[in-house]
């Protein structure tokens, strides 16, 4: 293969490295706007707990966890964002140095042993690249971990809005919206498994 060709295959494998940290982003950013939600939605749980009053009391304390596990989810996926923002740089500087490698190889079969330096300025790049690798690989690593700590906490959240909708019986003349309401927070984490689930598919480098 030429350098024209290494090139190109660089310019593609990273090309596609970068597009998955773009759709991890997207994920990312689609949960936390979700989790907003959640947080919306267990404040108006907690007022017409209030409203319902003695009736509602096992919900209205449901409704409070529902809120604590939005917040614990905001702060899950900040800590998603900050990983994938710092592969943001490491894929780039991996792109950097392959360019530098290739130009380095180009100039080696031209000149041969002629340039003084060249193949020892080579070899300080190959070992750059593997140790920008091996950062995004780590990278990878942590992102896999976090994804999985993040679906335990949805899966938390499952049972608590479950346990809402079986509180919400119990709600007297509130019951229905009650029940809407636990109806909905199951809809929207049941959502944002899916997310998860494409996040948990997602690798920002190839095996």
């Amino acid at each position: 293969m030429n350098a024209p060709e290494r090139n190109l295959n660089f310019t593609s494998t990273n090309r596609g490295e970068l597009a998955r940290i773009v759709l991890v982003n997207e994920e990312i950013k689609a949960i936390v706007a979700t989790a907003f939600r959640i947080n919306l939605m267990a404040l108006n749980a907690i007022f017409l707990a209030k409203r319902a009053g003695n009736a509602a009391l096992g919900f209205g304390v449901l409704s409070n966890e529902l809120r604590r596990f939005a917040q614990d989810l905001t702060r899950h996926m900040a800590s998603l964002r900050d990983m994938t923002s710092g592969s943001v740089g490491s894929v780039t500087g991996v792109v950097q140095q392959q360019r530098n490698s290739a130009i380095l190889a180009a100039a080696i079969r031209l000149s041969g042993d002629g340039v003084p330096g060249v193949k020892d300025a080579r070899k300080r790049g190959a070992t750059r690249l593997a140790e920008q690798q091996a950062k995004l690989r780590t990278l990878d690593m942590r992102l896999r971990a976090a994804v999985e700590e993040t679906q335990q906490l949805v899966e938390l959240g499952g049972v608590l809005a479950r346990s809402a909708k079986i509180e919400a019986a119990y709600g007297g003349g509130f019951s229905p919206a009650l029940m809407q309401v636990s109806t909905d927070f199951a809809e929207v984490i049941a959502q944002i498994k899916r997310s998860l689930e494409v996040l948990g598919k997602e690798r920002l480098v190839k095996d």
